[in-house]
């Protein structure tokens, strides 16, 4: 009998296209679930029959209580080498193998700055406008050129967005609780004096760290307050680092020129949620890993994954 592996989250129907799952149909059973699974209780019924689950990021937790309800599963895949909502003593326990893939950084790099310019520029406004007949140029687009761009974070993600704004010719400046003058330096930009000053002072704010007690609210209404009224905050890291009620606020009140946000509390957002209809807001629904060659490399390396587990030599373990 052939074991049978759910692929979650599979929105776009792309998954079984983005590798060669081929290799491990004499064994495999693979089915792609295009529809979000919410809650433990909805998991624990359509995973009941599944020995093999493919994640992606970090959308669906994993609690010890949930894998004491999948008897069946044997090996979890989450895609990328970091996954903060999997119980991973609770998998060793229930004999359950958790492995990764790799995951590249230059598509959320890119996306920060599609965010970034559609923001500066009002694309979204203006093709809204030509394409419906409304006027002919109604925005005065922000210069990035000699502009500061402030980045919370500096590490591979940040670092690359910050070699794009030196590209653009803005002065570039740093700050994260660890963050060293030495590391500012070998990327090539300002370490800010603090998190205040370089809220206070950035005409473009952009968040690029890992989630974790220290960054959980790091940007919340008081820090907010703090930003230039025609500044531009963009978050493609984690929802929970920015206060979302208080960004919300924020952008109903018009204390800063707008928000481009790649990540939410709840996600897929409900359709009445507050941050689909909020004013000075672009936003995409965690579009900064989706690009079809880092598809490739989650989907393909779960299927070395499987294979590497069906023939007992399991490779990529987490944590």
């Amino acid at each position: 009998m052939r074991l049978r592996c759910a692929v979650l989250d599979d929105f776009q129907g792309v998954a079984t296209e983005s590798a060669d799952w081929s290799v491990i149909e004499d064994q495999v059973e693979v089915v792609a679930l295009r529809e979000h699974l919410d809650g433990e209780d909805a998991l624990a019924t359509a995973l009941a029959d599944y020995d093999i689950v493919v994640t992606l990021r970090e959308r669906v937790p994993f609690p010890g209580s949930l894998i004491a309800r999948l008897p069946r599963l044997r090996l979890l895949v989450a895609s990328g080498m970091r996954n903060s909502v999997i119980d991973y003593a609770a998998a060793e326990a229930h004999g359950v193998t958790v492995c990764g893939t790799a995951s590249a950084s230059t598509p959320p790099v890119e996306l920060t700055w599609a965010l970034l310019l559609g923001l500066a520029r009002g694309i979204v406004e203006e093709s809204e406008a030509l394409r419906s007949g409304g006027p002919w140029q109604s925005t005065v687009g922000a210069d990035l050129h000699d502009r500061r761009l402030g980045l919370l974070g500096l590490g591979k993600i940040g670092a690359r967005v910050a070699q794009v704004g030196l590209a653009f010719g803005m002065q570039v400046a740093a700050w994260s609780q660890n963050l060293t003058k030495e590391r500012a330096e070998e990327v090539g930009v300002e370490l800010a004096a603090s998190k205040e000053d370089l809220l206070a002072t950035s005409d473009f704010v952009s968040v690029h760290l890992a989630l974790g007690d220290r960054t959980r609210g790091l940007v919340g209404a008081a820090e907010l307050a703090l930003m230039k009224p025609d500044a531009y905050l963009v978050n493609t890291s984690r929802a929970a680092i920015v206060d979302q009620d208080a960004l919300l606020a924020a952008l109903h009140e018009g204390r800063i020129a707008g928000a481009g946000v790649d990540v939410f509390d709840v996600e897929p957002l409900p359709a009445d949620h507050p941050m689909r209809t909020a004013p000075r807001l672009l936003a995409t629904p965690h579009l900064g890993y989706v690009s079809r060659a880092n598809y490739a490399t989650y989907y393909g390396q779960a299927v070395e994954d499987i294979q590497a587990y069906l023939a007992g030599s399991p490779v990529r373990r987490l944590p």
